[in-house]
């Protein structure tokens, strides 16, 4: 029987809030077994970026990274953020290690390739290093990884998060037995956005088309279900979407409808 592996994705929006962070941090301490956390700090790296005299660009929500903003979210990502996630978790107890990409080679990416839009040094993944993440996991350590990875050129890329935490639990599926969770400042998928008790407890993919044509799901959480599905597909056992506060809780995305035993 494989070993539970929980990958857990924090966004921005919690990252960025004191109580939402130690709030999901605590719960993720508190989980038992092997674990990996994946974070992101967008409005951080964008704050910073300001102060610097760094033009920040968005396209439907995604960021432009120029040559300058590079440099920005690679200090902000995987030093600051990164670090001070690290440092309140050992707090924890939890004996946290913080990576990027690039330390390891734990994730190699291509820079995007230029289409309608020049998304600038953007890597879209290619390789995650099982066996360096395998070696980690083995000795006890709980990896932290930055929202960054790298081309094996030399050069840092600025890669998605959610990308990252579903690249992983893809990756380390054939080995674990892996759950994903992507957290937010939503307590799961809503069936109405002005009532966060109306969760929608589970989600197929039969759902997903009506869901979107009915305007239930928009905006960025269509992206996060398309990733929560994909890593389905890979064969990650569940993928549940869920607040900082409230892990092992939320909508759960499955392939078919779980029946009872």
């Amino acid at each position: 029987m494989k070993e539970q592996l929980n990958i857990i994705k924090v966004g921005g929006p919690v990252v960025e809030d004191e109580d939402s962070l130690q709030s999901l941090l605590m719960s993720f301490s508190s989980l038992r077994g092997l674990k990996i956390l994946v974070h992101g700090g967008g409005k951080i790296a964008t704050a910073l970026a300001e102060k610097l005299g760094v033009e920040t660009r968005m396209i439907d929500g995604r960021r432009i990274t120029s040559a300058e903003m590079l440099k920005v979210v690679t200090m902000v990502y995987g030093g600051l953020v990164n670090k001070d996630v690290v440092a309140r978790l050992q707090a924890l107890g939890v004996n946290a290690i913080g990576l990027t990409g690039a330390d390891m080679n734990i994730i190699m990416s291509v820079k995007r390739p230029v289409e309608l839009v020049n998304f600038g040094f953007v890597g879209d993944i290619k390789y995650v290093n099982v066996q360096a993440l395998k070696s980690l996991l083995d000795a006890g350590a709980v990896p932290v990884l930055a929202p960054l990875t790298h081309d094996k050129e030399g050069n840092m890329l600025n890669t998605n998060a959610d990308t990252i935490a579903s690249a992983a639990a893809q990756a380390l599926t054939p080995l674990y037995d892996v759950t994903l969770t992507f957290t937010s400042s939503m307590p799961g998928v809503l069936s109405d956005v002005n009532d966060p008790d109306s969760v929608i407890p589970t989600i197929a993919k039969a759902d997903f088309e009506s869901l979107v044509s009915s305007g239930t799901v928009s905006a960025g959480m269509i992206p996060k279900l398309q990733n929560a599905f994909n890593a389905i597909d890979a064969g990650v056992r569940r993928v549940i979407i869920t607040s900082a506060s409230q892990l092992g809780s939320g909508t759960t995305i499955q392939a078919d409808p779980e029946t009872d035993d």
